[in-house]
């Protein structure tokens, strides 16, 4: 039975949930503040990184805490004003930073992970966008031999049977032989793939739902409730409606009666000037966290974790030190030429929450990817559309619900 549904995020989970929706013949309004796309959808450092199933929630996290707690120049880092707030969710975080919820998250990570790319690849066939997915894989730099999270991960990866080649110092060289040769060696993922431009493949796939009879209401929506979504102006009324506002989810869940621990990692990129030739495919360093990436605005530096929730100002420590990061990778690199600020939504097990609310039975979730929320795009909509529609879905998918947090 077509549905009148409201979506609440118009980045890429939201865009592509609502593509697979029009498939199935209901009407779509997407909702957001900004233009679709262009928040962290279009920040990102542009790979579909299928391999990236190891969360933060490993056990060295504990040896690094005092850096990540007083250093702004560290792969994470903790605004002190926001430490307070921050502490109910990291005692959950702390608590997942342990082998098996590691191993428990990479299982459940890898499950979408699997069909990450080929989801993206059936929608871009449809609306003729597959020109703009690279297939030159993507390739992590370490710095120093036998680094335990190097090895961690790499095993946990092996075990999930995600294709990896390890590589030596020379042979990093010969696939990017402009990087500076500081590193002992390299992981390739030779089935990633990358976009040159995340926000002109969110802007099809909108233009696609457009198209579709979808519609767009640019405003800002504040208040939910059962039947209704609110801004300071205007009520809209839905049959239907799925929050996918990314980071700014956990205002809406929480007037739903349901205490997700969402919180917020501040994410930051910069732009090099006609450098994007420099290297052939996204690099990541192990060491400091910062992905560079070819793109058409230049060579994108990106990456870092920091926690300081929604409301504190862009931290100009974060954007010298991604620039910094950036410039040890590739010698000879002039200033970037801009910056920008954008927000990850993540949950204490680094595994989104996909499904029914807890209290509603017409109101639905998807959000909490951290990392992996480009990535995760397609398929997220897929199973989110399937679980509305109530289409058949593998109950598989009850490990993504909110209810794991009760």
């Amino acid at each position: 039975m077509k549905k009148n549904i409201a979506i609440v995020g118009a980045g890429i989970v939201g865009l592509c949930s609502g593509y697979h929706l029009l498939k199935k013949g209901h009407q779509v309004t997407f909702f957001d503040r900004n233009k679709p796309g262009s928040g962290a959808s279009y920040g990102n450092a542009g790979s579909f990184s299928n391999y990236g199933a190891v969360g933060l929630n490993q056990p060295t996290i504990f040896k690094n805490l005092p850096n990540y707690l007083f250093s702004s120049f560290s792969p994470l880092s903790i605004k002190l004003n926001y430490l307070f707030s921050l502490l109910p969710w990291a005692i959950k975080f702390l608590r997942q930073c342990n082998p098996k919820s590691m191993r428990d998250t990479a299982e459940k990570m890898n499950h979408l992970l699997t069909f990450s790319i080929a989801e993206y690849q059936k929608i871009f066939l449809e609306i003729g966008a597959s020109h703009l997915m690279e297939r030159t894989g993507v390739m992590y730099i370490y710095n120093h031999e036998n680094d335990p999270r190097v090895t961690e991960s790499t095993k946990l990866r092996e075990y999930l049977k995600v294709k990896q080649v390890l590589l030596t110092k020379h042979e990093v060289h010969d696939l990017e032989p402009n990087l500076n040769p500081v590193y002992a060696g390299g992981i390739f993922f030779p089935t990633a793939t990358h976009t040159r431009n995340p926000k002109k493949i969110s802007d099809m796939i909108f233009t696609k739902c457009l198209e579709m009879g979808a519609s767009f209401i640019q405003d800002e929506i504040k208040y939910i409730t059962s039947s209704t979504i609110k801004s300071d102006s205007k009520e809209y009324s839905f049959d239907q409606l799925l929050i996918s506002a990314g980071a700014f989810s956990k205002q809406f869940t929480n007037q739903l009666g349901e205490n997700i621990p969402l919180e917020t990692e501040r994410g930051y990129h910069v732009h090099f000037k006609d450098s994007d030739t420099l290297i052939k495919r996204p690099v990541c360093s192990f060491d400091s966290g910062v992905y560079l990436s070819p793109m058409d605005q230049g060579l994108r530096a990106a990456g870092t974790v920091e926690f300081g929730g929604l409301k504190n100002p862009p931290s100009p420590k974060r954007i010298d030190y991604v620039t910094r990061e950036a410039k040890k990778m590739i010698l000879g690199l002039s200033d970037p030429y801009d910056s920008w600020l954008g927000f990850r939504p993540t949950l204490p097990d680094f595994v989104p929450v996909i499904g029914e609310s807890k209290n509603f039975q017409n109101i639905f979730y998807a959000f909490g990817h951290n990392h992996l929320g480009w990535t995760l795009g397609a398929v997220t909509g897929s199973i989110i559309s399937k679980i509305m529609s109530k289409d058949g879905v593998n109950l598989n998918f009850d490990k993504y619900s909110s209810l794991r947090f009760s």
